[in-house]
């Protein structure tokens, strides 16, 4: 697989070579993938950053929405956020949580979802996105129509927030896309 472009300004720390503040999400991240991702690793020149999103990933994954469901939003975002390698890691991620292939397939290929409630909840955060969060009424009622519920449509506004940190920050650092 091809490897992000390096960048001279965010370096990949390691446990040893992250700043202090940063080293326990480090620790944490190494202990709950087996390995420090890169992202989180570029990340770590920030120990606020770092931290922020790993506040709000812990936030995120309290939420009412599945783990399925979550992952779904997530590869929303970074359809929409052009983040490639967060799509293809996300992909996995949603495979492991249950996503029949063919729901991963079509969240990767940006492409309508072969699940209605799935397919609902992509819709909705993509409205979301779009409209800056001003999403309309009948956008609400199809989301709640779907099986969700307005503590939900709420969720989905710290999945955006959440993951809209993290590819943003995947584009300042070059971990965005592979090459």
């Amino acid at each position: 697989m091809p490897q992000p472009a390096s960048s001279p300004h965010f370096p990949a720390h390691t446990l040893d070579t992250a700043p202090r503040p940063a080293r326990p999400v480090l620790e944490r991240t190494a202990r709950k993938f087996g390995f420090v991702p890169l992202p989180s690793a570029r990340f770590a020149t920030s120990p606020l950053l770092v931290r922020a999103f790993d506040d709000l990933l812990s936030l995120f994954e309290e939420a009412t929405l599945s783990p399925v469901e979550r992952e779904v939003l997530v590869m929303v975002v970074a359809g929409h956020n052009g983040c490639d390698l967060c799509r293809d890691m996300h992909r996995g991620l949603l495979l492991r949580a249950g996503a029949p292939p063919a729901v991963a397939a079509a969240l990767f290929e940006r492409r309508p979802v072969p699940d209605a409630r799935l397919q609902a909840l992509a819709v909705f955060t993509e409205a979301t996105l779009r409209a800056r969060g001003e999403v309309s009424d009948a956008e609400l009622d199809a989301f709640v129509q779907a099986g969700f519920t307005p503590e939900q449509a709420l969720e989905v506004i710290v999945g955006i927030g959440t993951y809209t940190l993290s590819t943003f920050a995947n584009r300042m650092t070059r971990t965005h896309t592979l090459r």
